[in-house]
């Protein structure tokens, strides 16, 4: 990597990047009570980055013979790229006294996890679906990863981390077939070997032996309760890219010029903090080695600040929020969020509403405007609320609505806080959302077009 970068200062460029990426992996699937398919598999590459007065051009090798190569033609492109009259400059090393590693991101256990451990723990998630009473599970697997990653660059930058993460699924189905047949599922994720297989499937096969004999949903504009898993999800589609400077930029943010303005319920907070410890997408550093921070994005319902990388903070005249991540090795870095906290008061939300939904999980949130907010989505293991109790399971129903707008009126949250990936999140109470029931669908229930809006 030392000798890539002397070979691009010799060619003259203002400035260079190296980033070396490589991951062991494990994982393990199946298809009903069998295992299906073992595998273990290492990846590892290096990215390139070189720049000439303000014009970048990257490349990308999986052979360390050809780095020197990778690293030419980076060169070569920028040559013929067109300067950027705001890009200002790749990190300094200035900034690693600021880098300081996220707690509980590396565990001796889990990298020590053989293929047979992996195995083990696939079958014990079956073994938990099955011991339910008539309950099977119909797919499901296990993932386990080492990784780590180094960046250098002409600034002084020099930086190394390593990770390990491990990841669970299971579906499982209770009843029959067909109508008389109801499916769940659940999932588990950490940075530790503290999973509980056997209880990830226990839960799949309850929630599907609880989704049974489902009876009608009202309609019209109600109370919704979304689990930490739901909630998450229309976040992740519906408003993550509108905190994206690089999207605020190009004019496609249904957020820009909105900072200092109340977006949010007075008591709601989204923090992206990177250097949450345990966290699912916390690092010491981002794809650029600027070091991970804690950005408040969202403070008592008033909107801060956007996520930045490199090149969006100097268009703006910023710094880096520590927020520019690769889609692989040999992708240019872009802006990604790391943990994204939601903080609300929490209270017993469930036994506060007299009457309403509660949704477990969505089918369709993909499908979301991603710079309107708008979405329409099928629920699935919804229940009716009534008393302050989850009572009937209801039919697959489907809520629509905006992100900026249920951000307005979230009037309660749960204790039951999760880790679902890139969102950590409580169940979330919306004070009203229009509940649609099947036979109101656009398309009608047995043609329903999940890209309606």
């Amino acid at each position: 990597m030392e000798r890539s970068l002397k070979t691009a200062q010799e060619a003259g460029v203002t400035e260079a990047e190296v980033y070396f990426v490589w991951s062991k992996s494990t994982s393990v699937s199946f298809e009903r009570d069998v295992i299906e398919s073992s595998k273990e598999s290492l990846v590892k590459g290096f990215g390139v980055r070189a720049v000439i007065d303000g014009a970048m051009g990257s490349a990308g090798t999986n052979l360390q013979g050809r780095l020197d190569d990778a690293m030419k033609n980076a060169v070569s492109i920028a040559r013929v790229m067109d300067k950027d009259p705001d890009w200002k400059s790749l990190p300094s090393g200035d900034d690693l006294p600021r880098l300081i590693a996220a707690e509980g991101l590396f565990s001796e256990e889990l990298a020590a996890m053989s293929l047979e451990d992996c195995i083990g723990a696939a079958i014990s998630i079956i073994d938990g679906v099955r011991a339910v009473k008539d309950c099977r599970p119909t797919s499901g697997g296990l993932s386990r990863s080492v990784s780590g990653e180094i960046i250098m660059n002409t600034n002084g930058v020099f930086a190394s981390q390593r990770k390990t993460r491990i990841s669970a699924y299971t579906e499982a189905a209770a009843g029959g077939t067909g109508d008389d047949m109801a499916k769940a599922s659940e999932f588990g994720l950490s940075r530790e070997a503290d999973l509980d297989p056997e209880s990830i499937g226990r839960k799949a096969a309850e929630l599907a032996c609880r989704s049974m004999n489902p009876g009608s949903a009202p309609s019209g504009k109600m109370p919704v309760i979304f689990s930490p898993e739901a909630f998450a999800d229309i976040l992740e589609n519906a408003f993550v890219n509108a905190v994206d400077a690089d999207a605020v930029q190009k004019g496609r943010s249904a957020l820009i010029g909105k900072t200092g303005e109340a977006i949010a319920e007075t008591d709601l907070s989204l923090i992206d903090d990177g250097r949450m410890a345990g966290g699912l997408s916390s690092a010491a550093f981002d794809d650029e080695g600027v070091p991970c921070q804690r950005t408040e994005i969202i403070g008592n319902g008033v909107l801060k600040s956007f996520l930045y990388d490199c090149r969006t903070a100097g268009k703006d005249n910023v710094r880096s929020t520590g927020n520019g991540f690769r889609g692989s090795y040999s992708a240019a870095p872009g802006v990604d969020v790391t943990n994204l906290v939601v903080e609300f008061p929490k209270s017993d939300i469930l036994a506060e509403t007299p009457r309403g939904i509660y949704v477990h999980s969505l089918i369709g949130a993909h499908t979301a405007n991603e710079i309107s907010g708008d979405f329409s989505v099928e629920c699935q293991n919804s229940f009716l609320i009534e008393n302050g109790e989850m009572t009937k399971p209801i039919r697959s129903v489907m809520v629509s609505g905006n992100v900026f707008d249920i951000l307005k009126k979230i009037d309660g949250a749960g204790h039951d806080v999760r880790h679902t990936g890139s969102v950590v999140t409580p169940s979330v109470r919306i004070s009203d959302l229009s509940v649609i029931v099947p036979n109101e669908w656009p398309d009608g229930p047995d043609n329903f077009n999940r890209n309606w809006i």
